[in-house]
This record gives C-alpha cells, sequence and structure tokens, in this order.
C-alpha cells in the first residue's frame, strides 16, 4: 500500500485541480506515495488505512466546511487517529470573505487533532490580506496550507511545490525520494 492518503472534497472541483499539482509534485519528489480519495465517495473510517494524510477541503460560505467534509464532519469523531500524521490545504477567497479565510483548515485540523492526529505542514500567514481565519494558530500560522484559487491563482503551483517539499521532510520520506541522475 502506499503510505499516504490523499482525502478531498470539492463543488467546484478548485480543489481537486489543487490534488493534481499536489500528485503531481509528489511524483517529481517520491513517486508512487498517494492514493486518492474523494471524501464524497469514501467513508472517513478508510483514513485510518494510512498513518500519513493529506486532507482537502475549501471553505464556503461565511466558514463552513465544503459540503462532502459536512456531511461527515460527525463521523470523524468515531476515528481513533493516534499516530496519524494529518496535513491539511484549504481553499478560500481572501477578500470576498476575509472574516473566514480558509477557515475548512481550522475546523478539520482542530478536529483532528481532538482525535489524536498530529497536524503537519504548518505554513505562515503572512503575504495574505484577510481579517480573521479560525485556520489560523496562536502562533499566527496557517494550520495547513491556504490558497486563494480566487484570487491569487498564479501563486497556487509555488506554493503547493514548496508545501510538498515540507511534507516531504515532516512526513520523514527520504527514503521515498527519487535519486537525482548526476
Amino acid at each position: 500500500m502506499t503510505p499516504i492518503g490523499v482525502f478531498y472534497g470539492t463543488n467546484t472541483d478548485y480543489t481537486r485541480l489543487v490534488v493534481d499539482l499536489l500528485a503531481d509534485e509528489f511524483e517529481l519528489a517520491a513517486p508512487g506515495l498517494l492514493t486518492i480519495h474523494s471524501i464524497a465517495q469514501e467513508a472517513p473510517q478508510k483514513m485510518l488505512d494510512y498513518d500519513l494524510l493529506i486532507v482537502g477541503c475549501p471553505t464556503w460560505n461565511v466558514g463552513q466546511l465544503q459540503e462532502d467534509w459536512d456531511l461527515v464532519y460527525e463521523e470523524l469523531a468515531e476515528l481513533d487517529l493516534s499516530g496519524k500524521k494529518i496535513a491539511i490545504f484549504g481553499l478560500g477567497d481572501q477578500y470576498g470573505y476575509s472574516e473566514n479565510f480558509c477557515d475548512a483548515i481550522g475546523i478539520l485540523g482542530r478536529k483532528f487533532m481532538a482525535q489524536g492526529a498530529e497536524l503537519v505542514g504548518y505554513t505562515p500567514a503572512d503575504g495574505y490580506d484577510f481579517d480573521d481565519s479560525l485556520g489560523v494558530d496562536d502562533d499566527g500560522m496557517f494550520m495547513g496550507l491556504a490558497l486563494d484559487e480566487m484570487n491569487e491563482s498564479e501563486c497556487t503551483p509555488e506554493r503547493v511545490a514548496d508545501w510538498v517539499w515540507q511534507l516531504v521532510d515532516e512526513f520523514d520520506l527520504v527514503d521515498y525520494l527519487e535519486p537525482v541522475l548526476a
């Protein structure tokens, strides 16, 4: 089995596009590691098959989870995620929804931590223009990767690439790295 499970929800396919970017970047760094699951088609219990997880969820309306994640949110309380490392990425609109930019990162992140998971993949909140986010911790860091496809889609490929290499380190994937040809 591949060591990383990717679970995402999407209504508009923007989150799926980011999953594709992640998969492409992982293939360059450490091929064959990801198995991708739509949370709309997979029970949350499937997450227990992996020790390393990447979760993708956009924030909808005024700080709500995307509907696929919203439908399974209560089921997450039944999962023992002890020993699991989870990295979360979220999509939001920092200008249109400045008061709850990428809240889904924090909503899911806190739930996963309450279930025993260790969150990894924190990124700086500077460089964004928003008023508030549940996705930002007390140290001013996003509890994952925040993306704004509405206003800064040109930044997404670089942010995703940098984050993948951060995860290679935080997931301790050095044994899976593709050898560099000299």
